[in-house]
């Protein structure tokens, strides 16, 4: 199905000056085929109407070129265990893949095209930090800026305005997990993601005209409790429970009724949600 052969080229260098440092530099290419692609087989609805996305007859392939500079740094405070990677990192692409309403086809699908832009880059940094004692505790956690800029405005929508901040792209995004052993038995578990806030497109329908949404940022957070017994000198039993989002950290301005985009959607997946848990283990 190919006409050419594709050239896609890495490298890595990584240098120990120390043996609780590592530097790291990278390069790396990358292309996406001008393909339709699974999430584009289902049709979304639109102000009663159902939307499509087709592929504009020139769409190229998009290229990447990404480089990354890297710190790794370990040590041993006694029976403490540290890490910290500290990273940079940039993206170029060419060809970038963008939709854009179009109209609309004979069966009354609202069409939207995939097309070729000019061009975007993506540049940021990011740290990581690990710390624990085995069989006591352990805690991880990383932040990471970053800034998806098309080249140039790109409009998605006749009656809004372009933009080249790319969109459903944060510019600041944050995990953490930390985890404790209070007995051998009995384990504490804390975690969570933080979401920056994301342009996101909003059909007219249940609301009057198209427009650019600038969503709240996000800190969905969770805990998890877990208890072990030893039901023989093989089995073993796990009991879990906890709450995921725990501070019902979610969208609060869905679409509704017949008029709805129903790709308006953001923001965690699920509400304030409680979970309860068996494992056996051999």
């Amino acid at each position: 199905m190919m006409e050419r052969v594709i050239f896609s080229p890495r490298a890595n260098l990584r240098y120990s000056p120390h043996e609780d440092i590592g530097l790291r530099v990278s390069y790396s290419s990358g292309y996406r085929a001008p393909q339709a692609f699974d999430e584009d087989l289902h049709i979304d609805a639109v102000n009663n109407q159902s939307s499509i996305i087709e592929l504009d007859p020139n769409l190229r392939p998009e290229y990447s070129h990404s480089f990354s500079a890297s710190a790794d740094l370990y040590h041993n405070f006694g029976r403490l265990q540290a890490n910290l990677l500290l990273e940079g990192f940039y993206t170029i692409l060419d060809d970038v893949f963008a939709l854009a309403k179009t109209g609309e086809n004979e069966a009354g699908y609202i069409i939207q095209t995939r097309y070729n832009a000019a061009g975007a880059k993506v540049r940021g940094l990011n740290a990581e930090i690990k710390i624990g004692i085995p069989d006591v505790f352990d805690v991880q956690a990383g932040y990471t800026f970053q800034r998806s800029r098309y080249d140039e405005p790109e409009v998605w929508s006749d009656t809004v305005e372009g933009e080249r901040r790319m969109f459903r792209t944060p510019d600041h995004y944050a995990y953490f997990t930390a985890t404790a052993n209070i007995t051998r038995q009995f384990m504490v578990s804390l975690f969570g993601n933080y979401t920056g806030r994301i342009l996101v497109q909003h059909n007219a329908g249940y609301i009057e005209a198209d427009r650019t949404e600038l969503t709240p940022s996000f800190w969905d957070m969770g805990v998890k409790l877990s208890y072990n017994f030893r039901l023989s000198n093989t089995i073993g039993l796990e009991i879990n429970g906890g709450v995921k989002n725990i501070f019902d950290d979610f969208q609060n301005d869905m679409d509704s009724g017949p008029f709805r985009d129903s790709v308006y959607t953001y923001g965690p997946m699920m509400p304030r949600t409680y979970f309860l848990g068996l494992k056996f283990t051999l």
